[in-house]
């Protein structure tokens, strides 16, 4: 039986892929779960049609997040910490903190799309990342001071 998949199956394919799979796997698993559409005329126009309008969505997602992605990387972040011998750090620098100063420099990212690069120990400089999308991963430099 053809079958258009509708969500992403990972045995068979992705989304809008035109797949042949057995009548009873194609009953009995994928068409009462709304994992899949009978490959007639009908669905493959309202496939053709949909694939369209998610290609301008994500054409449309991509410029947003190259813009915010811009932003970023001219974007240097200043954390204050508590320092002992050494310069050495007490505690240490997390996503959530780097998340505030973003905020507060207007740029509105998550704190999970957040990675620190190195792991910070002394007051320095490091790096850090943002992932907007598969291909816009941003990167910004993260200033640790010592408190007065």
């Amino acid at each position: 039986m053809k079958l258009i998949l509708t969500h992403e199956v990972s045995s068979l394919g992705s989304i809008g892929d035109i797949v042949n799979v057995r009548n009873g796997y194609a009953r009995n698993f994928l068409l009462p779960r709304g994992l899949a559409a009978v490959a007639n005329e009908e669905n493959k126009a309202a496939l053709a049609h949909q694939k369209r309008i998610l290609d301008k969505k994500r054409e449309l997602l991509l410029a947003a997040a190259k813009e915010l992605g811009a932003k970023i990387e001219k974007t240097s972040v200043t954390v204050t910490k508590q320092v002992g011998e050494d310069e050495k750090i007490f505690g240490t620098v997390t996503v959530a903190e780097l998340e505030a100063q973003l905020q507060a420099e207007g740029l509105n990212v998550s704190k999970k799309d957040i990675t620190i690069l190195e792991e910070i120990k002394k007051v320095g400089v490091y790096t850090a990342q943002v992932k907007l999308h598969s291909e816009v991963v941003p990167k910004f430099k993260v200033w640790v001071v010592a408190a007065q």
